[in-house]
């Protein structure tokens, strides 16, 4: 178990350092504020797309498929958004957090299941490219989709306009069919199954640019973080932080065992339910009008704290020979 602790605070731990060199570049004024704008607009429009867009198309989605498996993520993951959603406008309303409350409780990072894979002694390459093309198809164009529905219908400026709900609507449907991450999502799966080979030129060239998404949105989120006010948030920091690592995985992982998920399919899950919070959730509520601020601090909180639940989870589900 120290092993897997130590491992994945190798993992986890170089996360929080970029985000805090981010912090205090800022403090000592070598980054602008127009670069953390700059960045995140870059992430947004053009890093994140084409990383989903390579996940996607440099792998094989029909040879790999498994309805039910993708069923289960999908489902559960609408599970998560509504259930949490809800429960956010019932106790966070009239506060303006709600959208950024609920994304940051379901929406985590699949770069983490390369390191997962590594700890639990599985076939590296394959399961981690087929496992995580398979958790990307159920579940990411729903964490995407929903982000933009949210964050649109639950934005402060949203809030304080009188628009009536078809012209929110509206507007949602546009957002959503205009997103960058999901034209990124929905061309590498026509790649993908339109079986075409990726060029090494475009495929190296492609993996330097995906490659700036962790780094850049990282720098932007410490950067951007507010340390005086993150303190009036500690609360719904705190309940998101729990909610985003130990809840989630405490509720579905037992259904996922019961459904037959194990080895490599219920790591998979396990990055999908309880992993770090994206870094892309900051750049996508800076970009539709939020404060992000309680975005940012949940970002340093699950990555500070992930490396002790993801081995405590690793270490129940090995226990109890659910994964070798």
């Amino acid at each position: 178990m120290l092993e897997n602790l130590l491992f994945s605070m190798n993992s986890t731990m170089p996360l929080f350092f970029i985000m805090l060199l981010g912090y205090v570049l800022h403090r000592t004024g070598f980054l602008s504020d127009a670069f953390v704008a700059g960045a995140n607009k870059f992430v947004f429009y053009v890093a994140l797309p084409v990383q989903l867009f390579r996940d996607l198309g440099k792998n094989d989605v029909r040879a790999t498929f498994d309805g039910r498996y993708v069923l289960f993520c999908f489902a559960v993951t609408l599970a998560c958004i509504l259930v949490i959603w809800a429960l956010a406008k019932l106790f966070l309303k009239g506060t303006g957090l709600v959208g950024e409350f609920v994304q940051v409780c379901y929406r985590s990072s699949a770069a983490i299941l390369g390191f997962l894979v590594f700890v639990v002694g599985t076939r590296i390459e394959l399961v981690y490219h087929a496992m995580s093309s398979l958790m990307i198809l159920g579940s990411v164009p729903l964490y995407n989709i929903m982000a933009v529905v949210i964050l649109m219908l639950e934005a402060p400026t949203a809030q304080a306009q009188t628009g009536n709900m078809a012209e929110k609507l509206k507007k949602s449907v546009k957002g959503i069919l205009t997103n960058p991450i999901l034209l990124g999502i929905a061309a590498g799966f026509a790649w993908s199954m339109l079986h075409i080979s990726m060029p090494a030129m475009l495929d190296k060239a492609l993996s330097n640019v995906a490659g700036l998404t962790s780094p850049l949105a990282l720098l932007a989120i410490g950067a951007g973080f507010k340390g005086q006010k993150a303190l009036g948030y500690l609360k719904p920091t705190a309940v998101a932080t729990v909610v985003k690592l130990m809840v989630l995985p405490a509720l579905f992982l037992p259904l996922a065992v019961r459904f037959g998920f194990t080895d490599e399919k219920l790591v998979a899950l396990l990055v999908m339910l309880g992993s770090i919070t994206t870094p892309a959730c900051y750049v996508m509520a800076k970009q539709m009008g939020h404060e992000g601020v309680l975005t940012g601090s949940v970002c340093v909180t699950t990555t500070l704290f992930s490396a002790f639940s993801l081995t405590f989870w690793l270490f129940v589900l090995r226990s109890l020979g659910y994964i070798l």
